[in-house]
């Protein structure tokens, strides 16, 4: 799937691609089965993890590869944000989101949209809905948290590729969504799974305990509430 939105990327004019491997350890993606002309970045204790290289400031796009929907979606497959067993929901400015959002936030602080993303058809709502238009590609129609209606690789990949291509010529045309701003200063919001989790998180510098199980941040940028988030999920 990588790889096809790669290809489609290049064929509509792309000159310069970074894959980031944002899964788990960051240790997913087969190097040696990447797309020659990219550079990816592995490995999770990055400044800026699954959007990392977003840092440079002269990255024009971004393409959302494999995503799933925020924790406690509805028919979502895996549906979870950053962590299952700890992360319970999250706000930015009493706005509810998943990984999209936090790392749309990101991307939009470094004035750099989100062009596309692919997963099933929830996380594709749900992305639409925060970030405006981007071209989305359904590749799974979920039925639970673990099953759903799937295409078949060939046929998501051809989807993906397309998806791509048409991504990057709206962006060359001046016709894709616009980076995602988060006004500041922002309100982070944190909601655990279990109180002890939220006891331990309240140990970082700046961070107030709202309720037993969340604690709450006010971050200067999104910088700010992307690294101190972590570190609450770390603590935690």
């Amino acid at each position: 799937d990588v790889n096809a939105a790669i290809r489609g990327a290049f064929k509509a004019g792309a000159t310069d691609i970074i894959v980031t491997d944002g899964h788990g350890l960051g240790t997913n993606i087969l190097i040696e089965d990447l797309d020659p002309r990219v550079r990816l970045n592995a490995g999770n204790s990055s400044p800026y993890a699954m959007v990392q290289g977003i840092q440079s400031g002269d990255i024009d796009g971004v393409l959302f590869v494999g995503y799933h929907a925020r924790s406690g979606s509805p028919n979502a497959i895996l549906a979870h944000t950053w962590s299952s067993k700890k992360v319970a929901n999250v706000w930015i400015n009493d706005v509810l989101m998943g990984e999209y959002g936090l790392n749309g936030a990101l991307c939009g602080h470094f004035k750099t949209p989100v062009l596309m993303i692919s997963g099933d058809q929830t996380i594709c709502a749900q992305a639409v809905e925060l970030l405006g238009d981007l071209e989305t590609v359904i590749v799974k129609h979920a039925t639970s948290f673990t099953s759903g209606d799937c295409l078949t690789p060939k046929t998501a990949q051809t989807m993906i590729q397309k998806a791509a291509s048409k991504a990057i010529t709206r962006l060359t045309e001046g016709k894709a969504p616009s980076p995602y701003k988060v006004s500041t200063p922002i309100d982070l919001v944190i909601e655990f799974r279990f109180v002890e989790m939220a006891d331990n998180a309240s140990r970082l510098p700046g961070s107030s305990r709202i309720k037993g199980n969340a604690v709450s941040m006010t971050c200067m940028d999104m910088t700010f509430v992307y690294k101190s988030f972590r570190a609450a999920v770390n603590l935690a």
